[in-house]
């Protein structure tokens, strides 16, 4: 058995190559960034209105100021400004020539004839100067970005509409167990459904990950030989969920030694979790993960997206927060480091769930993270800061 530092640290160690591919922009969304994208434009592209206002000369305020014409977003001016001149100006309009600062139209007075007067004593120029926000040819995204919607609108704003996106990993999935049915089957004398399976695909369509469920393998070395093979020619990643612990029925480790699997670590000091296993097949890999929804689910957001993200060609940070305990923890065993569901009140403080095991699946239904409780450690005080990793 080793740490989960160590197991973690095995899983960022193997090779992985990254494939590319080419997307439409509105596909990118949740992808990683192959390239550098540079900018082919100037932005602004022109010196533009920031307020809806009157262009004209800043030391001729407060004017008055003769109002040569109105220049909607879009629309080139037709004037230069000159002395004692004014264009209304658009948000976002172009500046006419001659001009150096836009007044706010709320601040400002008509007079009789027709001339616009500024009623306040200073302005800022309110103009948006050309390029000021992004040169041509310059870096505005770097390979490697994590693609979130503001990046999107970067894409398009420099014209990068099928940008080069490192290939998702194809998740296989495989559920092991003669107990188990299919949640639209209804279970009967031992049997449970298979919870596992689906949890696992909503995990993976989560980060936009394609997914291949190969089905539920008997509990024979036969069958689940058959589906451990079609799980790796039918993806990168493949991911089995029970049969890998010391009963008489687990065998999955040894059919995976059969299939030519390198096992790289079979049992980890955590709790829930315990009986994961790791192995990879040249360029393919596996995670035997326990049958318990709990440990399943929480392995998949502790290893399995580490190895998810490599593939994507993204060194993946899970978001922490660091918050303090709300009431004293115990807990009588502390032999393995232990992860907890816990919710933040609204006073942002960690509340611990109740939780009864690795098959209370339930217990994740309020929790807003996971905090760890490391291997020795039997007591948290009240007001201690934790790391709690945000689901």
């Amino acid at each position: 058995m080793i740490t989960f530092e160590e197991a973690l640290a095995i899983v960022n160690s193997v090779q992985v190559t990254p494939e590319t591919e080419k997307a439409l922009l509105n596909e990118a969304v949740g992808r990683v960034l192959a390239e550098d994208v540079f900018s082919d434009i100037e932005m602004p592209p022109f010196n533009k209105a920031a307020v809806d206002g009157y262009a004209c000369r800043r030391a001729e305020l407060p004017g008055p100021f003769e109002l040569l014409e109105v220049v909607p977003a879009g629309i080139l001016p037709k004037f230069p400004v000159n002395n004692g001149q004014c264009s209304k100006i658009m948000t976002g309009a172009m500046i006419p020539e001659g001009a150096d600062t836009m007044i706010m139209v709320e601040h400002t007075g008509i007079l009789p004839d027709g001339r616009i007067l500024y009623l306040k004593e200073k302005t800022s120029s309110n103009i948006a100067w050309k390029a000021e926000d992004v040169k041509k040819g310059q870096l505005v995204l770097q390979k490697g970005t994590f693609l979130k919607p503001h990046h999107i609108a970067i894409l398009a704003a420099v014209g990068c509409t099928s940008p080069s996106l490192f290939r998702r990993p194809v998740i296989g999935i495989i559920s092991t167990g003669d107990e188990l049915v299919e949640p639209w089957q209804k279970p009967f004398g031992g049997q449970i459904r298979n919870s596992n399976a689906h949890q696992l695909m909503a995990q993976a369509a989560t980060i936009g990950l394609p997914v291949e469920y190969i089905g539920i393998a008997a509990d024979t070395p036969e069958g689940t030989r058959k589906m451990i093979s079609e799980g790796f020619e039918r993806s990168d990643i493949l991911l089995l969920t029970g049969g890998v612990s010391m009963g008489d029925y687990d065998f999955v480790p040894a059919v995976m030694e059969e299939l030519g699997v390198k096992i790289l670590f079979k049992s980890i000091a955590v709790q829930p979790g315990r009986p994961t296993v790791f192995g990879i097949r040249t360029n393919k890999f596996l995670f035997g993960l326990p049958g318990n929804p709990v440990s399943s689910y929480v392995q998949f957001e502790l290893l399995v997206k580490q190895l998810v993200y490599r593939f994507m060609g993204n060194n993946f940070k899970p978001q922490t927060v660091k918050l303090p305990m709300e009431n004293d923890y115990t807990r009588m065993k502390a032999e393995r480091k232990s992860f907890m569901p816990v919710r933040i009140t609204t006073e942002g403080k960690i509340e611990p769930l109740d939780y009864h095991g690795s098959a209370h699946i339930h217990a994740y239904e309020g929790a807003d993270g996971i905090m760890s409780i490391e291997i020795g450690e039997t007591k948290i005080a009240a007001g201690e800061l934790r790391d709690v990793r945000q689901l």
